[in-house]
């Protein structure tokens, strides 16, 4: 933790206090946040902190997207999507694009003018990726794309979509692409329902159908077809990284509104937090999430370092977002039926920290692959 993350984290916490937690609740019901909340993000430089100083962005490293995800998760205040927008579809963008398409986009994203989605998963096609069906066939100049994507995160915000697809669906996974689409009056792209989910209700997670919809070649991500199954490998760890430190931010958010909860809850004349069982329970999560911390922070240091490999990132996925669902299980059923009531943190953070388990590749998908490592 250095002078200048320090700054920024706190001007993190301040922008999720003022500017997030008080439109939660609206935002859950309109299913999306205001578009201006994203161009406040970037007026304050919260959006795209690791991306270069040259291409509009703030010039640290993945530390500076962490701090972003922790004290959003912390704050209950995920209905804006800038892990995937920031931490992740910028690196794609920062890795693998041309110069001019760096130039075009990156400064946009930065200031909030320009929201990004990546679309991988397809209603047969989740973590599997070789199963995807959209194509995009070359058509003289340009990419004539038919296919449809779901559960994508900005979607229906999303002024770029980076498109998973098959330009050669001969190939299996070496015939995947990504494909940058803008989708300002794109003729033939259509935004669907944004679906309706038990947590993280504001959030544009959406529905995106692409029927004959033609894209410059020149908008492939890469140099030649066919990189994008490597492009996803070579990206996803990072990702995964960043759903582990959100699992961390919410974990140790449950853990302290739970201590001060059963503080002053009293049951049969005395405090919740003076029986044994409390006691015990707390001791328990304390040490889990003290241990989680340590373990999050190495992997950290070593993705900020590009020693990350997929097998510890694939363990701290799994291995930290199911202790947080744990954690947060036990942490509602310590303040009882209150718990249970949407008023109460607890209760946000028990839905809001459940899908951490599935995407980014489900937990069980993470252990196949340690397990192929053994």
């Amino acid at each position: 933790m250095s002078e200048d993350l320090a700054m920024f984290q706190a001007s993190v916490r301040r922008f999720a206090a003022e500017e997030l937690v008080p439109h939660e609740e609206r935002w859950a019901k309109q299913q999306h946040v205001d578009r201006a909340t994203w161009l406040k993000a970037g007026s304050l430089g919260i959006l795209c902190p690791a991306i270069p100083e040259a291409y509009g962005g703030g010039g640290g490293n993945h530390a500076f997207n962490a701090v972003v995800g922790y004290e959003l998760a912390r704050a209950i205040a995920t209905s804006i999507g800038t892990n995937v927008h920031s931490a992740i579809s910028a690196h794609y963008l920062l890795r693998y694009a041309s110069e001019e398409q760096k130039q075009k986009w990156l400064p946009k994203m930065a200031t909030g003018e320009l929201v990004c989605a990546i679309a991988m998963t397809e209603s047969g096609a989740g973590t599997d990726l070789q199963r995807i069906k959209t194509k995009a066939l070359r058509d003289g100049d340009h990419y004539v794309i038919n296919g449809s994507k779901t559960f994508i995160t900005n979607g229906h915000l999303a002024d770029l979509v980076l498109l998973v697809c098959k330009t050669d669906p001969s190939l299996g996974a070496k015939g995947i692409s990504i494909i940058v689409l803008e989708t300002a009056d794109l003729p033939g792209f259509r935004r669907g329902r944004i679906l309706e989910k038990i947590g993280q209700k504001g959030q544009d997670t959406a529905e995106l159908f692409f029927d004959d919809v033609c894209v410059p070649v020149s908008n492939l991500l890469g140099a030649v077809e066919g990189q994008g199954f490597v492009q996803l490998m070579q990206q996803l760890p990072e990702e995964r990284m960043f759903i582990a430190m959100n699992a961390l931010g919410s974990m140790e958010r449950a853990v302290e509104e739970t201590i001060a909860y059963t503080r002053d809850r009293k049951v049969f004349d005395k405090p919740l937090l003076d029986m044994q069982n409390t006691r015990f329970k707390l001791a328990e999560m304390q040490t889990t999430v003290s241990v989680a911390r340590a373990f999050v922070d190495q992997c950290m240091t070593k993705m900020i370092s590009h020693e990350l490999d997929s097998t510890t990132a694939a363990m701290a996925k799994w291995w930290v977002s199911t202790q947080a669902c744990e954690i947060i299980d036990e942490c509602l059923q310590l303040h009882g039926g209150y718990g249970y009531m949407l008023e109460y943190p607890i209760a946000r953070l028990y839905i809001n920290t459940r899908p951490m388990r599935i995407y980014g590749g489900s937990n069980e998908v993470m252990k196949e692959l340690i397990a192929r490592t053994l």
